[in-house]
């Protein structure tokens, strides 16, 4: 079948490939380490006394750099002010609403995911506006999309690939992948390899006119839930994605011109085994200087407790409001008192912004740096 990159790919395969791979030797032995790397990480989740607390800290992660693929960049530090809610709201900028979006659309698409079990179009519909603030859907069959190289690319601006267009046509190749991944048994292929699968598919369906790359890494670790193999999505996925990005879409390109599906399953798998580890080792990270920081904390103020060390590693900028909450306390002089106390033990440290003061946990920052 010849290809033409200027012209609607309408050819685009259904699922499942017609060639068989899930029987590849290459393939089956990287699945088998991919796999274990996912389960050791899943186990190792469940030593978080709260693991929602993960959707504020690796989550933030895979959602900054899951933006940063698309050519949108925040600062770390904007990025933490506005999820603890200390930077106002017209002092946002659009680059951080649009990561914040994402990690929301990380979460909203998990209480979907736990509540329907099952990846379908109203939850991908749900996740796309999510990640866009927009409440549009599928393109219009009329319209015009192209994939263009960026502008930092060699013949930047020029069409690299055009996705399916015409009257249904879109909306029956998605409705043929959320098949393929619900139906396990028409389509009885491991979870691990229906998720790379289905990532270059719906990549490839291209349904939306923007948001497609973000939409689809979400769906990624959404599939994952619902299969079991992950208990939160907090798979740093996108990092090998972004360190990798060449190839990610040199590998792309190969399944849609040549039919190339074994390079790009051993690509993805190769990508879910290494951020595999690296989620697993910041867990490890996280729980060993949680519990250090316990340690001092109680041996320096009297009023330090578990809870209070679980909130100060929920997010790396921890506004004062949080543990006054949490501790019932309502006076003002008493929570500086007690935030100073926690800078003086260097469990917190702090910068001021004009007017604003920010309380830190430098040690979470360093975790989530590597």
């Amino acid at each position: 079948m010849a290809y033409d990159r200027l012209e609607p790919f309408n050819d685009l395969p259904l699922l499942p490939p017609q060639k068989e791979i899930a029987d590849d030797i290459d393939v089956l032995k990287k699945l088998v380490t991919s796999t274990r790397a996912l389960a050791t990480t899943n186990a190792n989740i469940h030593r978080l006394p709260n693991p929602t607390m993960l959707v504020n800290t690796i989550a933030l992660q895979e959602a900054q750099t899951s933006t940063a693929i698309e050519n949108i960049f925040t600062t770390e530090d904007e990025l933490y002010k506005a999820v603890s809610e200390t930077l106002r709201e017209e002092h946002i900028k659009p680059a951080t609403k649009e990561v914040l979006r994402y990690r929301e659309a990380l979460w909203e698409g998990y209480k979907i995911v736990k509540e329907k079990r099952r990846i379908d179009k109203d939850c991908i519909l749900r996740t796309f506006r999510q990640i866009k603030g927009s409440i549009s859907g599928i393109r219009p069959a009329q319209t015009l999309t192209v994939i263009r190289r960026g502008q930092s690319e060699f013949r930047s601006g020029e069409v690299i690939y055009t996705p399916p267009r015409g009257a249904g046509l879109v909306e029956a190749k998605l409705d043929n992948m959320i098949e393929y991944l619900n139906d396990d048994t028409k389509y009885s292929t491991d979870p691990l390899l229906k998720m790379c699968i289905a990532h270059y598919q719906f990549e490839a369906i291209h349904p939306f006119s923007d948001g497609n790359g973000r939409t689809g890494r979400v769906l990624n670790l959404l599939y994952l839930v619902d299969k079991g193999l992950l208990e939160m999505p907090v798979l740093y996925l996108s990092k090998y994605i972004m360190t990798h990005k060449d190839d990610y879409y040199h590998h792309l390109s190969g399944v849609t011109q040549r039919g190339a599906w074994k390079p790009w399953i051993l690509y993805m798998l190769e990508a879910v085994e290494k951020t595999a580890e690296l989620t697993n080792q910041l867990v490890i990270s996280i729980t060993s200087q949680m519990e250090a920081t316990l340690v001092h904390g109680r041996s320096k103020m009297k009023w330090y407790n578990k809870e209070v060390n679980e909130m100060i590693f929920s997010q790396p900028y921890i506004r004062p409001k949080l543990i006054g909450d949490l501790l019932r306390v309502t006076s003002r002089t008493t929570l500086t008192k007690y935030f100073g106390e926690l800078v003086e033990a260097e469990i917190l440290g702090y910068s001021k912004d004009g007017r604003d003061v920010y309380y830190i946990n430098n040690d979470l920052i360093e975790i989530l740096r590597g």
